[in-house]
């Protein structure tokens, strides 16, 4: 993989030229030549990454090129490192400048000299690029994948062959699907199959187009596997050939000719008074959907097109295309996985009792994906049942195995297939996530901030650098090569994760390509240079002959103090990322503000208590995340890191029902931050409150806003402020205690695309421009104490998923009315003193799925018409009357117990005397149970989250 570096270098080379410009030397015109002799191979270095895989002499030339590029942007950086070198003003300045000036003039002849001898490298390189040269064509031309891919074909064509006894928990996706072949009106539909390779798609589907009854109901059926290096003549030509073959007319003349104009005619026409069924299997892109889909007649005889693909995006724009309905493919379940462990591993037999610890780990790490349990099922079947030390280290060893074991070739060819296809700029992305431990669940914000600082991302034409990296970020979701592990309520990805088998190969490919070093192990042997380390729970020391110096980014994971004090000790001088979340620390490391090329700064979860000036050092410094420290003020010198795009201060505190949240006292001059995006959580109770509050509105970049502190007085200043904030999409206030009032009456224009509110105190009313927020999804109103019903003024909001309200009305009812809140999913309802009833109208919160009830003292029924309320998955109810308690704990045919049957789950807990009092209760509730539980484990609306 050399395309990213080799542009990483040349945005680099490019900079370099502008910033440095005023300097006339001789590292300029070797940097010139270098630049030009990139340009010229970079057009062929795609082919280039594609035949590394199979060509060792290209394998070894792209790994030339990948290290001098990196040595390079290292030696540019050094240069510049020396050009600027700080020593102050005044008489000091002076005599600091004197004393360095010749151990300056060294460093620049030695850096000068690094890129000469570099340059020379970079000749040598071009000219193992022209011999090369000739292979590099023959790809271009000719896209046929050589054998790898006719193998690879081999192995798809299997699926028709397989045992019926070989499948295992297809039988009822077999049926859903047939039924939906066989029952759905007369349109033409699509069916789109998508998931991660090796999920089984091609076998259900094959399964499918073999059934009877389907065979039976089509006149004409097809079957096309679509190869990555397809040409799109050669499949429509496939296709006419089967279509044909099943009609028995003659082929048409000169068809092996055709373009693929007339082949899609010819195939229209032929199709067009019959009810087929085609399979397009293995479909990648949207060009290729494209390029046949005119092909297919809406006929009015209830045909059907069946696409499998990895791409979520394809197989969601095909069926709004054709009328149709995506089916995301699941990974087996635990019995289901084990069943087919046993059947493949030990012929059906059961598994022997002193290997079954060995067996569920290793199937745990296939996670459901029968491709990897059946291939490693097939490494397992041959080894001793009495040897356990051989099954304990292909345990221990799985991640090797995948990379040396013949029989997991085809499991990892299957995987790698989707890797391969990334253009270059998502490789590096997806590369990235091979420095987090296995198993752990990755904050897509986390991860958007870490991509930008690396320099993975690309900048686009009216676009952010953030918003870019969430395009990245959806395109390897879409791609199935990541997976959703959690979500928030109002729909957004919080945690991602990735396959332990994908993440084997990643690994793998990372340290094999010299993009990253992970360790784990106490004797780890680390390579001289090394860009990318992530450190786990290691104790092990430091190697001597490391080198520090070239390091861009550190992680650490789970490492003892000692060893977090020697790695800090060292020369990292031009270190972009340090990410110490939850690393043993107690105070800022001082040489941390020596690292001037630092963009991004973690020590989230840390004992970090206070910040030093010396910050202000860190010129270049885009995210400081001192989020859950307790950092409570930070140094005027923060004002001067003018390229601060994400400034995290902040923690919270649970103390029974209520959240704390504690932030940072910010100074006079924060309007000269104008590149921030995120600024959290400032407090403003000091006497600069005002001028702080009017500067707000100079921060134009910002899309999220935590404010503390509020007074009455000083709402027309953010409201002022506010309105100038265009792109702001998450702001949360909160007043100095919950008895002042937040007055946001002032804002005429709201920030047209505001997604998110959070507001802590009194509103003498219900901001007037609230309703008129056609993005808002997530409304968090506490200790409003409204006089007037909210939910006449809410209702209509039409993109809302997401209501909280905490002592926000003083009434006696609420009523949801018919055709209200059409979308919300999550609801919560907190501290009503005086509510006695609420009322549910048929039609009201149809798609409602999560619904809180806690602290209403004199609410002794459940709402009227909960039952309307169909999609609801959940309901909570904390800290209630026990009359309404009981009923529902009785059960039987009580009118409580009745109005929930069709809820899933029901929980509910009490508060006594300072602590739970919790009773773990099960009753049949039809599907499911109602369970007393602790209240915190329920509690993700507690903390808002910009």
């Amino acid at each position: 993989m050399a395309e990213s570096p080799v542009t990483f270098l040349l945005n680099k080379l490019t900079q370099f030229f502008e910033n440095e410009v005023r300097y006339r030397t001789d590292a300029r015109e070797e940097a010139l030549s270098v630049k030009v002799e990139f340009e010229r191979v970079r057009g062929s270095l795609r082919v280039a990454d594609f035949l590394e895989e199979t060509d060792d002499e290209v394998k070894a030339w792209v790994k030339q090129l990948r290290n001098t590029a990196y040595d390079m942007a290292d030696a540019l950086d050094e240069f510049s490192l020396v050009l600027r070198h700080d020593h102050g003003v005044g008489f000091t300045g002076l005599i600091s400048r004197m004393s360095c000036c010749v151990k300056n003039l060294k460093a620049r002849y030695r850096v000068t000299s690094e890129i000469g001898r570099i340059n020379s490298r970079v000749k040598g390189i071009c000219d193992g690029y022209q011999r090369l040269l000739h292979k590099f064509s023959r790809v271009q031309q000719d896209l046929s994948l050589t054998v790898t891919n006719d193998t690879w074909q081999d192995h798809r064509g299997n699926a028709v062959l397989l045992d019926k006894t070989d499948l295992v928990g297809i039988e009822q996706p077999k049926s859903e699907l047939v039924g939906q072949l066989l029952d759905w009106g007369p349109r033409r539909e699509v069916i789109s199959i998508v998931g991660m390779g090796g999920l089984g798609k091609t076998t259900l589907v094959r399964q499918v187009f073999e059934d009877p009854a389907v065979k039976k109901h089509f006149t004409v059926h097809a079957w096309i596997t679509l190869c990555r290096s397809s040409k799109i003549e050669e499949v429509l030509q496939d296709m006419l050939d089967q279509i044909i073959r099943v009609i028995r007319k003659p082929v048409p003349h000169g068809a092996n000719t055709m373009t693929s104009h007339w082949l899609k005619m010819i195939i229209k026409d032929l199709l067009q008074g019959r009810r087929y069924l085609i399979v397009l299997d293995d479909i990648w892109h949207i060009n290729e959907w494209d390029a046949v889909k005119h092909a297919f007649p809406t006929n009015g005889h209830g045909s059907r097109v069946i696409i499998t693909t990895r791409n979520a995006d394809l197989a969601s724009t095909s069926c709004k295309e054709f009328n149709g309905q995506e089916k995301k493919m699941e990974p087996l379940n635990p019995e289901q996985s084990w069943e087919l462990f046993c059947r493949k591993t030990f012929q059906g037999n059961s598994c022997p009792s002193h290997l079954e610890e060995i067996c569920k780990y290793i199937l745990r790490k296939c996670e459901g994906l029968p491709l990897a349990i059946v291939a490693i099922s097939g490494v397992l079947a041959s080894k001793d049942r009495w040897r356990i030390y051989e099954w304990e280290l292909v345990r221990r060893s799985l991640h090797i195995e995948i990379d040396c074991n013949d029989k997991l070739k085809n499991l990892k060819r299957v995987l790698s297939l989707s890797f391969n296809d990334l253009p270059y700029y998502l490789k590096s992305c997806f590369l990235h996530l091979s420095l987090f431990p296995e198993g752990c669940l990755i904050n897509r914000r986390r991860l958007i901030r870490l991509w930008v600082a690396e320099g993975f991302v690309e900048k686009k034409e009216g676009k952010t650098l953030e918003e870019v990296a969430k395009d990245y970020f959806v395109e390897l979701l879409n791609r199935s090569l990541i997976e959703v592990a959690s979500k928030r309520s109002d729909g957004r990805v919080k945690y991602c994760r990735i396959h332990d088998f994908l993440r084997d190969i990643i690994t793998s490919k990372s340290i094999d390509q010299g993009f990253a070093e992970i360790s784990k192990e106490e004797n780890h042997e680390w390579p001289d240079k090394v860009r990318h380390l992530s450190i786990q729970n290691t104790l092990q020391a430091l190697q001597k002959n490391l080198s520090w110096s070239r390091l861009r980014s550190l992680y650490t994971f789970g490492i003892e103090r000692s060893f977090m004090n020697e790695v800090l000790a060292s020369d990292m001088k031009l270190l972009n990322v340090l990410d110490l979340q939850a690393a043993p620390l107690t105070r800022f490391p001082a040489q941390v503000a020596d690292w001037c090329y630092l963009k991004y700064l973690s020590f989230r979860f840390t004992e970090v208590s206070t910040i030093p000036s010396s910050i202000g050092k860190l010129q270049n410094l885009e995210t400081l995340d001192l989020k859950h420290t307790k950092v409570t003020e930070l140094p005027f010198e923060i004002l001067k890191l003018r390229r601060l795009r994400h400034l995290l201060v902040y923690r919270y505190k649970n103390i029974s029902y209520s959240s704390f949240e504690f932030g940072f006292r910010v100074f006079r001059g924060i309007g000269a931050l104008q590149s921030l995006q995120k600024l959290c959580y400032i407090e403003a109770d000091d006497e600069s409150r005002n001028s702080v509050i009017r500067e707000l509105g100079m921060l134009t970049q910002l899309d999220r806003l935590a404010i503390l502190k509020l007074r009455k007085e000083d709402g027309r200043d953010l409201c002022l402020s506010i309105s100038k904030l265009t792109r702001l999409r998450a702001i949360s206030v909160a007043s100095v205690d919950d008895d002042e009032i937040i007055d946001l009456q002032h804002l005429s224009s709201p920030p047209p695309f505001l997604q998110r509110i959070y507001l802590r105190g009194r509103l003498g009313a219900l901001p007037h421009w609230l309703p008129s927020l056609i993005s808002l999804t997530k409304l968090h109103l506490r200790h409003s104490r409204l006089k007037d019903d909210p939910l006449i003024s809410l209702k209509n909001l039409p993109n809302l998923m997401h209501l909280e309200l905490l002592q926000v009305y003083e009434g006696s009812s609420l009523c949801f009315e018919a055709k209200a809140f059409k979308k919300l999913r999550t609801l919560g309802l907190d501290h009503f003193d005086e509510l006695r009833c609420i009322d549910v109208e048929k039609g009201a919160m149809p798609y409602l799925e999560k619904f809180i009830i806690q602290r209403c003292k004199l609410l002794e029924k459940l709402p009227s018409g909960i039952e309307h309320l169909t999609k609801l998955k959940v309901l909570e109810i904390f800290d209630m009357p026990d009359e309404l308690i009981k009923k529902l704990v009785q059960g039987g045919q009580d009118d409580e117990y009745q109005k929930v049957a069709h809820v899933p789950h029901v929980y509910f807990g009490y508060w006594r005397d300072g602590g739970w009092d919790v009773q773990l209760m099960e009753r049949s509730l039809q599907r499911d149970k109602i369970s007393a539980c602790s209240r915190h484990e329920h509690e993700d609306h507690e903390n808002p989250q910009l």
